[in-house]
């Protein structure tokens, strides 16, 4: 009886996990009036009108016609574009506790060859909490070593990674080594910087594996350099994953010496002392740590929230990734945009951390990113402000025009106690 009992409580728990099954394919037109659009790109168009029809965004704009009965008049509501989580560990991590759901490092240092797409699973109790939120695109990163993988971009609705995948293996991962490194020091409970002893031998052997796959171009089968040599025709990019301003200008430079054309760096407020050297390096700019205190003793109290404002007035194309790529959390990445404009970001400007902007750094911002007439009906409809925790209530959402279902296990577990409590 005791088995039995425990079997009915494992059963009644993996039915509890269930994602949502994947929408099907958009049948009907799709029409919305008097919505508040926000485009994306910084423009909003209030009291207009937008159509999509199989999957593609068909009208938008301000018409004189006549309303269909299916017309939706949403009065004043809100429409924004899908937004994009870059360089995290979603699909690939469940339960940090639990080391079987964690799927995010592979053993060793070098491991170009790693594909973070075959382990992403679509099954993730955490994606319909993304999507609740109004992500609806993201880029699953493996994490780890000195070389981490290659990282895909995918959609959040599919039955498999193989229908999720829009690019697969994007992008090389590289964690570019400093100098210092910091140690906690359990006999005063500090943080304190020591010198990395490691350092030379660390930066050899990744200038050797990109050095390696250069001139093994014609050589036999190698799975790590084959997945290096895209870097060099563009067809990949290369993430710097790097922090300290030094090993910041190290990177860039070296990559750029042996010839690698598309390079994104991913950083945090170690790249404020090195915006000049930045934006004349002409490289993109995703912002890993805008929720961190400051990390300079120079440093103004509010520089976590101000560096992607500087680089934006600096010129540099910046996007908004949430906090070292947590899982659990990132269904917070609107709100983490939306506190950047309490600092003197202008609300669409934020917006387009996470959408416009990202699409453009990741290569698909000609389907994705913002609201155009033929681009990728991936967008979603709120009550109120989007950025903001209280106006930030899905009403629909779409990927590729079909209609998500909304409901994770938050949602089913408040309607099953608004039943038993009342409202």
């Amino acid at each position: 009886m005791k088995k039995l009992f425990l079997s009915t409580l494992l059963i009644s728990s993996v039915v509890l996990a269930l994602a949502p099954v994947p929408a099907p394919k958009q049948q009907k037109e799709v029409v919305y009036h008097n919505a508040t659009v926000h485009i994306g790109n910084g423009k909003v168009m209030k009291g207009a009108t937008l159509a999509f029809s199989e999957g593609k965004i068909t009208r938008l704009g301000y018409f004189k016609m006549k309303w269909q009965p299916t017309d939706i008049d949403l009065k004043g509501k809100h429409i924004y574009p899908g937004f994009i989580l870059p360089v995290t560990r979603i699909g690939l991590t469940e339960v940090d506790a639990v080391k079987a759901t964690i799927d995010d490092v592979e053993v060793g240092q070098m491991n170009p060859n790693v594909r973070s797409i075959v382990a992403y699973n679509t099954d993730s109790e955490i994606i319909p909490t993304l999507k609740f939120n109004g992500v609806l695109l993201a880029q699953p990163t493996p994490r780890g070593g000195l070389v981490s993988g290659l990282s895909s971009i995918v959609q959040l609705d599919a039955w498999n990674w193989q229908d999720a995948a829009i690019v697969s293996d994007d992008a090389v991962h590289v964690n570019w080594p400093s100098a210092m490194r910091p140690k906690f020091d359990m006999a005063t409970f500090t943080l304190k910087t020591v010198k990395n002893k490691k350092y030379h031998h660390q930066l050899e052997q990744i200038k050797s594996l990109f050095i390696d796959a250069k001139l093994n171009a014609t050589q036999a089968k190698n799975i790590k350099l084959d997945a290096i040599k895209p870097v060099y025709t563009g067809k990949r990019k290369v993430y710097i994953h790097a922090n300290k301003p030094k090993a910041i200008i190290e990177a860039v430079n070296y990559f750029n010496k042996i010839g690698v054309p598309s390079l994104v760096l991913v950083t945090g407020q170690g790249v404020l002392p090195v915006l000049d050297f930045v934006k004349q390096s002409g490289i993109a700019v995703i912002v890993a740590n805008a929720h961190q205190l400051p990390q300079r003793e120079d440093s103004s109290v509010d520089a976590g929230y101000t560096t992607a404002l500087k680089l934006q007035k600096a010129g540099i194309l910046t996007a908004l990734a949430y906090q070292g790529g947590m899982t659990m959390g990132s269904r917070n990445l609107a709100f983490t945009a939306g506190t950047l404009a309490s600092y003197g970001m202008d609300k669409e400007q934020a917006l387009q951390l996470i959408t416009s902007n990202t699409a453009k750094i990741l290569g698909i911002d000609k389907n994705y990113g913002t609201l155009e007439v033929g681009k990728s009906a991936t967008l979603f409809v709120s009550q109120g402000d989007a950025l903001d925790m209280k106006g930030n209530r899905l009403i629909d959402a779409y990927v590729d025009g079909r209609k998500l279902n909304l409901a994770g296990r938050q949602q089913e577990l408040n309607q099953r106690y608004l039943k038993k409590y009342g409202k």
